[in-house]
C-alpha cells in the first residue's frame, strides 16, 4: 500500500464513522415521543447556583427561582467574586431562609466550577439531618443566568426520570434565552448586530438539535451525559460518586460530563428530558464563543482518562461504552481530520495535474467529487436547521435554508477550538476560564491560568 492509498483509506474510515454516527443520532431524535410527568411532592429539591462575578444576573435569578419554585432550597455559591455578587446573595439570604450562601475565599476559591459545587455539597451535607432520605432528595445545578421552565420539576419527577429508582441523574434540554434580542451588542453597528444574531441562532440550533439528538441516542445506549446547566442528581447518587475521590465533582474542565461518568460507574443510570428546558444566554461574539468551546473541548480531552474505567466497568452497557468512547476520542479524531482532509484535497489536485489527458479530461473524470462533497461534507450539518425549523414551528423555508448554510459554516469553529485545546493541554494550561455575561458591558475577560 502506498502512502496515497493509506491517506485515502484513513479518510474513508473517518468519513464512514462520522456519517454512521450522524445517522444514529438523527433517527432516534426525529422519532422521539413525549414523556409523562410526575409528582413534584414526591421529592425534596435543592439547587446549586455557582457564581463568580455574577452581580449582573444573580439577583434576578434568585427572585425567579424563589417565585417559580417556592419549595426549592437555593445554595448560592460566591466563588470569591469581586463585583458585589456576595452582597447580592447576602441580601437575599437575610430575608429568605430558603437562600443559603456558600462563601468561598482565596486562596481556596476560583479554582474551577467543580470545586465550587463540591463546596455547596459539603455545606448541604452539614445542613441536612441524619434521617434524610437520600433517594428522594434531588440536587440540581443551575447557571447564575439559568432559567428553568416552570414545568421542569414535574418532568424530572416523571417515571422516565427520578420516578425510576435506577435513575441517578438527569439532564434537561437547553435553550438560548436571548434568541429574540434584536440588539445583542449595545452600541455596535448593524453588521456586528447581524453577526451576533447569527451566532445566537446557531447556538440555539446546536443545543436544540445536534446536542439533543446525541442525548437521545444516549438514552438508548444508557450513557446520557450531564450538562453544566439544568443538571439533576439524587443525593444518594452524588454520595456514591464521591466514594473514590471524596467529592462528587472532579477537576476536569468538563466537570458536568465527568460527574455523569462517576454516577454511571457507581451503578446508576442517567437520562435526558427533552420535553422541558433550561434557558441560558448565547454568546454573541466569536471570541467569547471560542473561549467557552475551547474549555469544553479541553475538558472532554481530560475526561478521556476515564476510558479504561468505562470499558472495564460492569455498570456501562457495551453500547454505552462505545458511545462514550467515541465522544471522548472525538477531539483527537478532529485533530487527525485537520491533517487528513486538506491532504486528500491536495492529493486529488496534484494527481489530476500530473495525469495525462489535460485538465478538461481530469475535471470530467472527477466530477463525482462535487456531489460526494455536498452529500458527505455539507448535508450532515445542513439537516439540523431543517429539523430545527420544523420542530420550532418556523414557516419560512428560505430562512431554514439560510440557517442550514450558516450552521455548516458555524461548525468549523470546532476545528479552531480543538487546536486551541490541544495547545493548552501540551502547555499544561488547565485553568478554568470564565467568559463575561452579555450584560457586563465593557468588562474584560476574567481568567485563571495555572
Amino acid at each position: 500500500m502506498t502512502g496515497l492509498d493509506a491517506l485515502y483509506s484513513v479518510s474513508f474510515v473517518l468519513l464512514v464513522v462520522f456519517l454512521t454516527y450522524t445517522l444514529l443520532i438523527v433517527v432516534p431524535f426525529v422519532r422521539r415521543r413525549p414523556a409523562p410527568e410526575g409528582d413534584v411532592a414526591d421529592f425534596h429539591w435543592h439547587a446549586f447556583i455557582p457564581c463568580r462575578d455574577e452581580a449582573a444576573v444573580i439577583g434576578a435569578t434568585i427572585v425567579r427561582m424563589r417565585e417559580r419554585f417556592p419549595a426549592v432550597h437555593l445554595w448560592v455559591i460566591d466563588d470569591a467574586s469581586t463585583d458585589g455578587t456576595g452582597d447580592v446573595i447576602a441580601a437575599a439570604a437575610s430575608s429568605d431562609a430558603f437562600v443559603h450562601p456558600v462563601i468561598r475565599q482565596l486562596p481556596d476559591a476560583r479554582t474551577g466550577k467543580g470545586d465550587a459545587l463540591n463546596a455547596a455539597f459539603a455545606d448541604l451535607e452539614e445542613w441536612l439531618g441524619p434521617d434524610v432520605d437520600a433517594d428522594r432528595l434531588i440536587v440540581m445545578v443551575v447557571d447564575a443566568d439559568g432559567e428553568l421552565a416552570s414545568d421542569a420539576l414535574r418532568h424530572v419527577a416523571g417515571p422516565r426520570a427520578f420516578g425510576d429508582q435506577r435513575v441517578g441523574a438527569a439532564q434537561v434540554a437547553v435553550r438560548m434565552s436571548n434568541l429574540a434580542d434584536r440588539n445583542p451588542l449595545p452600541g455596535r453597528g448593524r453588521v456586528a448586530q447581524r453577526w451576533a444574531r447569527y451566532l445566537i441562532r446557531m447556538q440555539d440550533v446546536e443545543f436544540r438539535t445536534t446536542i439533543a439528538a446525541m442525548q437521545t441516542l444516549r438514552m438508548r445506549t444508557v450513557s446520557v451525559g450531564l450538562g453544566g446547566n439544568g443538571q439533576f442528581a439524587r443525593l444518594s447518587a452524588l454520595r456514591a460518586a464521591s466514594v473514590r475521590a471524596g467529592a462528587p465533582w472532579g477537576n476536569a474542565l468538563l466537570e458536568d460530563y465527568e460527574i455523569g461518568i462517576r454516577i454511571m460507574m457507581a451503578g446508576y443510570r442517567t437520562t435526558y428530558i427533552h420535553d422541558t428546558s433550561v434557558s441560558q444566554e448565547a454568546l454573541p461574539t466569536a471570541r467569547r464563543l471560542l473561549t467557552q468551546r475551547t474549555r469544553w473541548c479541553q475538558g472532554g480531552m481530560q475526561c478521556a482518562r476515564y476510558l479504561p474505567q468505562i470499558y472495564s466497568s460492569r455498570s456501562f452497557t457495551n453500547a454505552g461504552a462505545l458511545e462514550a468512547g467515541y465522544f471522548l476520542v472525538l477531539p483527537y479524531l478532529q485533530l487527525l481530520g485537520i491533517v487528513v482532509w486538506p491532504s486528500v484535497a491536495i492529493a486529488v489536485v496534484v494527481t489530476g495535474a500530473l495525469a495525462p489527458g489535460g485538465i478538461l479530461s481530469w475535471a470530467l473524470a472527477s466530477a463525482w467529487v462535487l456531489p460526494l462533497w455536498l452529500a458527505t461534507g455539507i448535508l450532515p450539518f445542513f439537516v439540523w436547521p431543517l429539523i430545527y425549523a420544523h420542530q420550532e414551528g418556523h414557516r419560512n423555508p428560505l430562512a431554514a435554508l439560510g440557517w442550514g448554510l450558516g450552521y455548516w459554516l458555524y461548525m468549523y469553529q470546532t476545528y479552531v477550538c480543538v487546536v486551541r485545546a490541544c495547545g493548552r493541554m501540551v502547555a499544561r494550561r488547565n485553568g478554568w476560564t470564565k467568559t463575561r455575561r452579555n450584560s457586563e458591558s465593557g468588562r474584560l475577560l476574567l481568567a485563571v491560568e495555572s
